[in-house]
This record gives C-alpha cells, structure tokens and sequence, in this order.
C-alpha cells in the first residue's frame, strides 16, 4: 500500500511539474479588456489586505458574484504584485499544477476500487501519469489558466478535487473503520474543502451529486443496508450546497444578469445546452477551432438542436452498449452534473458555450480514457505481444505531445487584448469582437486601426438593430477626431447624439466644430456638454 501511495504521489509531482512547464509561456501574457478590469483592475476588493477588506470580501457581492476567497487570494496577488500581470499569472500556473497532481491522485484512489479484488493487478503509475495530463494539459484548459479572470476556476478545482479526493480516502477507510477519529477526520475536511470550493466559486454545488454517483459505481456503496447512511453522510454536503443555490439564484436575480424567457424561450434552452454539450464532447476529442468567445447565434437554432439530439443519442447509445459494466453511465453523470449549472437553463450572458466551463466536467472523461488505455494495453498483451502494445503507448505519448504544443499555442492567444479579439475575429467575427478590439486600439493611440474596427462593428450593430450603436458612432468620432478627421467625426458625433443626447458627446462635437472652424457652433455644444467635458467611456452614457 505504501509503495503504491509513494508511486502516486511521485506521478502527481511529474504531471504537476510537466503542467507548469508548459503553462510558464503564460508569464509573458497580461491583463486583457474582458473581465479583467472588473476582477482585478478596477476592483475595490482586492487592493488592500486589511480586516476592512476581508470583510468587506465576504459580505459584498462584486460583479454579480460572491466569491470570497476569490477576492482575497486576488488581493493577496495586489499584496506582492500590484498590478503587474506576471504574478497574477504566476499564481494561476501553481494553482492548475497542484489540481493536475490532484487528479493524479484522484485516479489512484479510484483505481483501488475499480480494480477487482484478487486479481493481484494494480494500476500502473504511467495509468496515473496519463490521467492526470489529459486533463491538465488538455487545450481547453488554457482559458481557465491563461486567464486571469478565471481564478475563480483553479482556485475553485484545487478546493474541489481537494475535497473528492478525501471523500474517496473516507469511503474506503468507512469499509472497516479500526481508526474512528481518523474516518471522521477525513470526512470533516473532506466537507471543509467543499465549503471552501464553494466560497471561489458556487459551481461546486453538484459535488454531493457527484459523490452519490460515484457511491453508487465505483464504490459500490449504495445497497439496501448502507443506502440510509451514505444518503444521511451528504446531508451537511446538500445543506452547503442548497443554500449557495439559493444565495446564487437571489444574487442573479437582483443583479439582472440571467437571461430573460422573453429574449431566449425554453426550446431555444435546450437547443443551446445541446450544442454546447455536442461542442464540448467534440472539443474534448478535437479541440480545433477553441475560442475566448463563443457567441449564441439565433439563426442557428436547428443546428443547435440537431446536434443536441446528436449528443442525447449518442450517449444513450454508449450506456446502452456498456450496460453490462457500471462504468460509462459514472462518467456521464460527472461529465454532465458539472455542467448543468452553465448551460443555457441559466443562461448569464452571450455565450453559447466557454472552454472555461470543462474545468470539472473534463476530470471524469480524463481518469476513464486513461484507464482505457491500460485495459486496451493490458488485453493486446495475451492476444498481439510486441507492436500492438508499442502502439499504445506510442499512441499516448503522441496525445500527450499534442495537447501540450496546442496549450502552448492557445496560450498565445491571451496575451493581451489585441491578440485575444483579433483569434475571435479571425475564426467567428462578431460585433462586439470588432468593437472590443477597437477600443483597445484606440485606448493605446492606435486611432486609425480603432475607426476600422468601429465602422466593423457599426455594420454588425446596424444589421442587429441594436439601440446601443450610439456608443459606437461616439467611440468612432473619437478615432476620427483624434486622426485629424474632424468633418466626420463631428457626422458620427452628431449620429450619436441623434440616439442618444449625452452631454460628453456635445463636448466631443464642439472639439470637433472648433478644429473645423464652426466657433459658434462649438459654443453652443460646449454650453449644453455643461461640466461634462472629459473623456466618453462604454459604461458612463447618459442613455444606457
């Protein structure tokens, strides 16, 4: 037993090893123009360690999130870093690393239950060292790393796995309990680490769900004598969970950020989940094509649904054929509970789906695709010594490679706004890719790139009949302002204010009037823009 813990744990230090390697690129990234200001730039939370901001951490809702340790781990990042981006990232990087060695670790505890007793097989440690890279190292895990928003996923994952791998521990310990104090001890952190997974970020709520499928296979804990107790072991886990459902649920609905049944009926729901449940499984096997942004087209919805079908059908399918073995509806119940939570029944935003948002339903695919190449090894042993049992492990070393150049590469799309818009525009252009990239030009003085990117994104407005182009005629008038182009911006000032009469946009059209020589003009825009006579920003209109 010593020997296989010591095997684990040294493959959990090399995939974590492996891990950093290849996520140090992310070190040369900064901070980009999506969420980033709201979590860290602009974020009150995080800019002072103090009791005030602890607590301030703990009862304020930011960003229509309560995220706690979130904060605090971002504030303790501004402690040492201020705002230079590398330590942000730095922290990222260890954080994915220790949670692939936990998957590691994971898998082995796992492996001592699927193994079936008295056959004097154990799990080889390349098994485990292949687990725990499939998922660590996989492309998809790239926005949750690279990103610096997404601390809440890595610090959520280390808190998770955290607490999975010490209900597994206890699960079996329970089997024949001779240290009482040590079965309720790990238990007790095994709850403790939910909590805490909870306070970075609620999506842990499905753990307890997770924990029954996995009593019920592998750990076979569910019969008719034991089925009172495992489900009375997860009531403290369903009490966490249930009243963060309804703080996340209340917090949504008072910030207004789900999305209304008028804008997105139910069918149109499901369509979306089904595409992104057929997109995620289709990324998991390819991931070609992975975005920073994947935006809901309306016009797509037979698509969607059609691939949701797609995805329904094959999983049946793939159940129904391993019916006689346990294993595959386990793996979908862990693959899907993860996710229910960020599919289009609670649909938050624009996105149809985000790569991000695999961080914990990716872990299950992983173990089982690793545990199957072992058995297809093991069993091409009797039947075709030699080549065929090369290939496999040929075959490993090559998806391993492959995901890691593809991480390394995708990482290159998040090092600064420009490059993160631009990957989007480049693969699915859309309006507010064009108009994103097109402030970042223009906030770095790039006035010429900024107007072609805003006339790009007015066009999309124009065909969506969005009521907000205003803003974009406004932020253009200021690109063209700023070339030199002063008889078009005072157009597209004057389109603005048409829409929308801000006071900042008559500042911005006198400036421009009085470059043409309009003084009178100019004067009367100066009176009506009144004190408003700084800079116009996407979220400070009048109109909004």
């Amino acid at each position: 037993m010593s020997n296989n813990r010591n095997s684990a744990t040294t493959m959990a230090l090399a995939a974590g090893l492996i891990c950093l390697l290849v996520y140090l690129r992310t070190l040369s990234c900064g901070f980009v123009n999506m969420d980033d200001p709201d979590y860290v730039l602009n974020n009150p939370l995080v800019r002072a360690l103090d009791w005030n901001h602890m607590v301030a951490a703990f009862s304020t809702v930011h960003a229509g999130f309560w995220m706690p340790l979130t904060w605090i781990s971002l504030a303790l990042d501004y402690h040492m870093w201020g705002l230079n981006p590398v330590g942000y990232h730095l922290t990222n990087i260890l954080l994915h690393s220790l949670n692939t060695g936990l998957v590691v670790l994971v898998a082995a505890e796992l492996g001592k239950v699927i193994a079936r007793p008295g056959k004097g097989r154990q799990v080889h440690p390349l098994t485990l060292l292949l687990a725990g890279l499939l998922w660590g190292l996989h492309p998809l895990r790239v926005e949750s790393v690279a990103w610096v928003t997404e601390r809440k996923d890595v610090l959520n994952g280390l808190f998770f796995l955290g607490s999975l791998l010490s209900y597994l521990r206890y699960a079996q310990e329970s089997r024949s309990p001779e240290n009482h104090f040590r079965v309720r001890s790990v238990y007790i952190l095994s709850l403790a680490l939910f909590v805490l997974s909870l306070l970075a970020k609620p999506i842990s709520v499905i753990l307890p769900l997770m924990l029954l499928a996995l009593d019920r296979y592998p750990l076979r804990r569910l019969s008719r004598a034991s089925l009172r107790a495992v489900v009375a072991e997860k009531i403290p886990f369903l009490a966490c969970a249930g009243a963060m459902v309804a703080a996340t649920l209340s917090i949504a609905r008072h910030a207004n950020i789900l999305a209304s049944y008028d804008n997105l009926s139910l069918l149109q729901r499901l369509a979306v989940s089904g595409n992104a449940l057929f997109e995620y499984c289709r990324f998991m096997l390819w991931p070609a094509g992975v975005l920073p942004l994947h935006v809901i087209d309306a016009s797509q919805m037979a698509v969607y649904a059609l691939k949701g079908t797609a995805f329904v059908l094959f999983s049946a399918a793939g159940v129904y054929a391993f019916r006689n073995g346990r294993w595959p509806a386990t793996v979908l119940l862990c693959f899907l509970l993860p996710l229910l939570p960020v599919l289009a029944i609670f649909q938050n935003g624009i996105q149809a789906f985000a790569s991000r948002f695999t961080y914990l339903p990716s872990i299950a695919p992983g173990i089982m695709a690793a545990y199957a190449a072992e058995a297809v090894y093991m069993k091409s042993a009797g039947r075709w010594p030699g080549f065929p049992r090369r290939a496999v492990c040929a075959a490993g070393v090559a998806v391993i490679v492959a995901y890691g150049f593809a991480s390394w590469r995708f990482i290159g799309i998040w090092k600064n706004t420009e490059t993160l818009w631009s990957r989007i525009i480049d693969l699915q252009p859309t309006g507010r890719a064009f108009k994103e990239r097109g402030l970042y030009y223009l906030s770095t003085g790039s006035a010429a790139a900024a107007a072609g990117d805003l006339s790009a994104s007015i066009r999309f407005a124009q065909r969506a009949g969005l009521d907000e182009s205003y803003k974009l005629y406004a932020f253009r008038g200021v690109a063209l302002l700023n070339q030199g182009h002063y008889r078009d911006a005072v157009e597209d000032f004057s389109r603005a204010i048409a829409l929308c009469p801000d006071p900042r946009y008559f500042y911005q059209r006198g400036r421009a009037l009085t470059a043409v020589g309009k003084v009178q003009e100019a004067a009367s825009d100066f009176n009506r823009a009144g004190s408003a006579d700084g800079p116009i920003e996407w979220g400070n209109s009048a109109c909004r």
